[in-house]
């Protein structure tokens, strides 16, 4: 097959940290996969992070993919930040541990087996699969506390 995967992914929190809950939504042709998540405390750019590498552990073979992140911090962490904290033992340039490092090693492991594009989309705005990704978030999280698991 030929063309990309486009995945759009976000996270959410109810309190930062509380219980949170991410979503990605992968688009290849007419085929369409919708994915989500929740934890009972968490942080928002966990959720953020987990979108994403879910949204890329969850295509079954290498492929060409357009991800789309309303994060910054998603954004700027595995196109550049990265190459940094790698080069210092994961190591900020403050000499601090990277704060969620469990899951930037899983991220860049996830973004190897791809060729990824990294595109930031204002979040909360306009783009109606962003927006959409928004929505699983924030219903995983509903569904996270219908369940009844809190913290």
């Amino acid at each position: 097959m030929s063309g990309r995967v486009r995945i759009y992914t976000d996270g959410a929190c109810s309190g930062n940290p509380g219980p949170g809950g991410w979503g990605a939504l992968l688009l290849f042709g007419e085929t369409e996969k919708v994915i989500s998540g929740a934890e009972p405390a968490t942080t928002n750019n966990r959720m953020e992070l987990m979108a994403a590498i879910s949204a890329l552990e969850a295509l079954t073979r290498p492929c060409a993919v357009d991800l789309y992140t309303d994060s910054q911090y998603v954004r700027n962490g595995i196109s550049t930040w990265i190459k940094g904290w790698k080069a210092k033992g994961w190591l900020t340039a403050s000499r601090q541990p990277v704060k969620n490092e469990d899951l930037w090693r899983r991220l860049d492991e996830a973004r190897t087996v791809h060729d990824v594009s990294w595109h930031w989309v204002k979040g909360h705005a306009d783009d109606a699969l962003n927006n959409r990704v928004d929505g699983l978030a924030r219903a995983a999280i509903a569904t996270l506390r219908q369940q009844g698991r809190r913290p």
